[in-house]
């Protein structure tokens, strides 16, 4: 006799059923009814719903990616679920770089999420100062108190990223110098440069990688090639792209050719 798992709640589901999505391109009812342990109704209620948000597009037998329009933001907790296992390598290559005693800037963003997890197992890390603008860093960094400082930028709240802009959070970067800006962003091109989905980040990255002796931008694979509507920062404008070994190479060589230096994780 097999043994079904309890399906997780409803939310939480379709946060996973979201990702096998954006991982495979496509997922079928079926499939998706036997993974979980549910009824097909049910998966298609689901799906329906992630359709009705634009998260996913519905097609007969299941769903695929690519309803939602080019440059609408996702939450948080979507976006981390998607490319995880890259994130998770793009966090441990970019915190190899980080030495004891520096002071890091460290943007929102699922990706820079992935690097603070990296440097809490870094036990061979002392006096390091991490500057952020993202909520849940800051949390997430907590337990390594006193052998990190945590510096929270401060500003006004945007729950979908758990990140703080401006008014004020600039006031906190106007006054640090950083060894390190590890930024995130939604798309990297060799024309377009650095670029973000939404305004009030993207004028918050600038601001960090103006602080910062050392600037790199954190992007998997999915990023490269992309343009959004605002504008971080030009190809030269940045030091190191840190992303996944998944990139297509034909991206890679026309980054390394307008003189990027590239780190594949």
């Amino acid at each position: 006799m097999v043994t079904l798992e309890p399906s997780p709640p409803a939310a939480a589901r379709r946060e996973q059923i979201l990702s096998i999505i954006d991982e495979q391109g496509f997922a079928r009812v079926t499939h998706l009814s036997r993974r979980f342990g549910i009824s097909e109704v049910t998966i298609r209620a689901d799906l329906d719903a992630l359709a009705e948000v634009r998260a996913v597009q519905r097609v007969h037998g299941g769903a695929v990616v690519g309803s939602r329009p080019p440059g609408l933001e996702r939450p948080f907790e979507q976006s981390v679920l998607a490319a995880s296992d890259e994130k998770a390598r793009i966090g441990r290559a970019a915190a190899a770089l980080v030495e004891s005693d520096q002071a890091i800037v460290l943007d929102v963003g699922t990706t820079t999420t992935a690097i603070a997890m990296a440097l809490l197992d870094r036990d061979d890390l002392h006096n390091l100062v991490i500057i952020t603008n993202a909520l849940n860093i800051a949390i997430a960094l907590e337990p390594v108190i006193p052998r990190f400082t945590v510096i929270v930028t401060g500003g006004t709240l945007r729950p979908l990223q758990h990140s703080l802009v401006d008014p004020l959070a600039a006031v906190v970067l106007d006054r640090v110098r950083g060894d390190l800006a590890f930024i995130g962003c939604s798309g990297v091109d060799a024309i377009a440069g650095i670029t973000n989905v939404n305004l009030p980040e993207a004028d918050m990255k600038r601001r960090m990688l103006a602080t910062a002796a050392r600037r790199i931008v954190v992007a998997d694979s999915s990023k490269l090639g992309v343009a959004q509507l605002s504008r971080v920062a030009p190809i030269d404008g940045i030091d190191t792209l840190i992303t996944g070994s998944e990139a297509d190479p034909a991206q890679l060589e026309l980054l390394a050719a307008a003189g990027l230096d590239i780190v594949t994780a």
